[in-house]
């Protein structure tokens, strides 16, 4: 059915009404305008009364898009006049956006969103030391300040007081890093624009690999000394000997990560947030077949009340100095620690002719360069290669 269209009294506006709805109880009706441009007839929608539109509010729309046709200036369509202000709000809207980034503080950054954002990505121990080094270095320096404000001035400053107060250059190192992605996420999130600042600041370069490992008759030492201290600290470092495990992925472990049967242990969460198998030696078989099962946990290694162990327990250095292991070091990179077993994994398996790319793998390695360190130990090896070409008479 089509609609009836009625003339206003004003020129070039008329309307139809609404066959059922009401307004002030009369039809609700709905309004057009009509006009010439540029010779030819046009006719736009404007809407109901419902929406606030009436006959003489119809004919000043009409009358100022005719009069911005005569003038040569403005919008001459409903369309160029609604593209207009919407280009306007945008604009107001941009402006406005862009200034609250002018106002955001290096602080209110990393409470939101950085930092939930980074709760959910990293694991736990990670986004704590982050927590940890804004609020004790990074925060009292440029909390405060805004993102924009921020160069390579005050973050060398931040690396200054740190290192002043005798902290590690690596700690320095992790804290710059953190301030780093702090920026390359604001980048991402278009809260920043620019280059980001820590470009322009040096990184302390110390070389704090841990060089120490345990010569079989040490590690047997060493574990049974702790036997007869804690035979659960025992169970412990044999594991992290027999797979590398390091003593964070020890603790979360649980029976459902162990499958006897096929001899594999599944290690979630690893220190670079990937997960990685673990093989098992046949004590470390014997060692899971014996062990009990907790009913008030589904950790293999529970601490008090079944829940979590968060770091390992000092009788194992007691077990180390009475051993004597680090008597006479002052380098820690060579004290038997408890990271030690995990060195001590690693080498022995380049020890045993094991290829680099092998002992990354199992020891979950993100990049070979890591694994890289224990190249000198393959020495012997390659010797024993080339003498096999003894065997072969020439010349």
């Amino acid at each position: 059915m089509a609609h009836k269209w009625t003339k206003t009294q004003f020129p070039g506006v008329r309307y139809r009404e609404h066959p059922q709805r009401k307004h002030n109880g009369k039809p609700d009706r709905y309004f057009s305008i009509r006009y010439k441009i540029l010779g030819k007839l046009k006719e736009e929608a404007l809407g109901w009364s419902s929406e606030g539109w009436n006959a003489q509010k119809a004919s000043l729309q009409r009358s100022e898009l005719v009069g911005n046709q005569k003038k040569g200036s403005g919008p001459v369509t409903l369309n160029e006049k609604r593209e207009l202000e919407n280009q306007k709000r945008e604009e107001k809207k941009a402006i406005k956006e862009q200034a609250e980034k002018d106002r955001l503080t290096f602080r209110n950054f990393f409470h939101e969103p950085y930092f939930p954002h980074t709760q959910i990505d990293k694991n736990e121990r990670s986004w704590k030391r982050e927590e940890q080094l804004f609020r004790i270095w990074i925060d009292p320096v440029i909390g405060e300040m805004k993102l924009k404000d921020i160069s390579a001035v005050e973050i060398n400053k931040v690396k200054s007081n740190m290192l002043n107060a005798g902290r590690a250059p690596r700690s320095v190192e992790y804290m710059l890093a953190v301030i780093r992605q702090i920026f390359n996420y604001a980048i991402f999130s278009n809260m920043y624009q620019g280059e980001n600042p820590i470009k322009n600041v040096k990184t302390p370069k110390a070389d704090n690999k841990r060089l120490r490992f345990l010569s079989p008759s040490e590690a047997d030492q060493l574990l049974t000394e702790l036997k007869s201290r804690s035979h659960q600290l025992y169970e412990m470092a044999l594991l992290s000997l027999r797979t590398g495990a390091r003593a964070d992925e020890i603790f979360k472990l649980k029976w459902a990560d162990i499958d006897i049967e096929h001899g594999r242990l599944t290690l979630w969460d690893t220190k670079n947030t990937n997960t990685r198998m673990g093989f098992m030696t046949q004590d470390i078989k014997s060692m899971f077949l014996k062990k009990d099962i907790k009913s008030n946990s589904d950790l293999v290694f529970p601490g008090r009340g079944g829940v979590k162990i968060v770091a390992i327990s000092n009788s194992f250095y007691r077990a180390v100095d009475a051993l004597g292991l680090n008597d006479n070091i002052s380098d820690k990179r060579m004290k038997v620690v408890f990271h030690t077993l995990r060195h001590t994994y690693a080498s022995w398996l380049v020890q045993k002719g094991e290829p680099l790319y092998t002992v990354k793998e199992l020891m979950g390695h993100s990049d070979i360069k890591m694994t890289e360190r224990y190249a000198h130990l393959a020495n012997t090896n390659l010797e024993n290669a080339v003498s096999k070409l003894d065997g072969i008479k020439i010349g």
